[in-house]
């Protein structure tokens, strides 16, 4: 047995507890025919029937249509078994154009970046309204990170700790929020953020796997004296870590270079010689680290979700990990399962209050 997908884990020092496997709800805003209303919604019942109760979404995700479906399949259940994130830092705005028209099925809107502090509760709003509920227990400022701000991440981030987070930090003080943090994939910002504010999680986008270990030795450690639950999004790397090295296959949304895949290539010849699903032990390897709440991967159907679920409970030996390790594919001193399955299902083993 390796991890229980509904067993919970708590947020920093809060009465806030979400599932290990966490749904990532980006492919709930997909257009695309095969993700139509009813196999988003048989997704979400798959995974709220295997216990899953951490569903991550955001304004940007279909521009407001994963708030929508999201909306529509937690009306369908006790509102208070599930804790919901979104996020703020974009802002949906009507498009003004009147050149024609737009493509059949799209949304009329378009993004603004905006981490202004009237900026946000705008944002929270309308999450709310969209997700036809009284509140969203996690808020995440959204990609303050020179991916997507460029030469102006400088300016952004002091909007954000101005703006986003003194509205977050007041709505929690009140209680109409129950955690507040911030989601990039660049855990070098997060640093600057933990050591500027009081954030109880963060979500850190692939910058915790199988093939990333780059946060190991500063920012989990970091997490880990502060109390700041990690949550741990793409898990698989984009693609790769979820279909291995086969031909184009994605590693952070761009085809995999030949190191990448040569790795990936070795990391498959050991899960093939303990036979191990390699979508398994990408999963269970960010649960093993004391930092990390929960694991939040996207999934388009009923089929992923109970995939997803059946690797993060599969049994990976030992013996698996040391060679891993023997072998410098993974960092010798990285957390990894343990064989006694009640340390991988423990509700709550990691915090013990805040640390200055």
């Amino acid at each position: 047995m390796g991890f229980d997908p509904a067993a919970t884990r708590r947020i920093g020092r809060l009465d806030l507890f979400v599932s290990q496997l966490g749904y990532g709800a980006l492919p709930f805003g997909s257009r695309d025919p095969a993700d139509s209303d009813a196999s988003i919604a048989d997704a979400f019942d798959a995974a709220y029937a295997a216990g899953l109760r951490y569903f991550d979404t955001a304004p940007l995700y279909g521009l407001g249509v994963s708030e929508l479906r999201l909306g529509a399949a937690l009306r369908r259940v006790d509102r208070r078994s599930v804790v919901v994130s979104s996020k703020v830092g974009r802002l949906l705005q009507p498009v003004t154009t009147d050149a024609g028209g737009l493509a059949c099925g799209a949304e009329p809107f378009e993004v603004a970046f905006d981490y202004g502090y009237d900026a946000t509760l705008r944002s929270l709003e309308h999450s709310l309204q969209r997700l036809g509920t009284n509140r969203i227990d996690i808020a995440l400022i959204h990609d303050v990170n020179r991916r997507w701000q460029g030469d102006l991440v400088e300016q952004r981030y002091r909007e954000a700790m101005d703006g986003a987070y003194r509205a977050l930090a007041e709505l929690r003080n009140a209680r109409v929020i129950r955690a507040i943090g911030v989601g990039v994939n660049d855990w070098s910002i997060l640093l600057r953020f933990a050591a500027d504010g009081d954030f109880d999680c963060f979500m850190l986008a692939g910058r915790y796997t199988l093939l990333d270990h780059g946060a190991l030795e500063t920012f989990m450690p970091d997490c880990l004296r502060r109390g700041i639950s990690v949550l741990m999004a793409a898990p698989f790397n984009s693609g790769i870590l979820a279909t291995g090295a086969r031909p184009g296959a994605t590693y952070f949304y761009t085809a995999a270079d030949a190191d990448i895949t040569a790795r990936t290539q070795r990391i498959e010849a050991v899960c093939a010689r303990y036979d191990v699903s390699l979508a398994a032990a990408a999963l269970q390897f960010p649960l093993a680290h004391p930092a990390v709440a929960s694991v939040v991967t996207g999934m388009r159907g009923r089929r992923e979700a109970d995939a997803n679920r059946a690797h993060c409970e599969a049994r990976i030996p030992a013996d698996f990990w040391a060679e891993l390790k023997q072998q410098a594919l993974i960092a010798a001193d990285a957390p990894v399962p343990q064989s006694d399955p009640d340390r991988n299902t423990s509700p709550d083993f990691r915090f013990r209050g805040r640390q200055p």
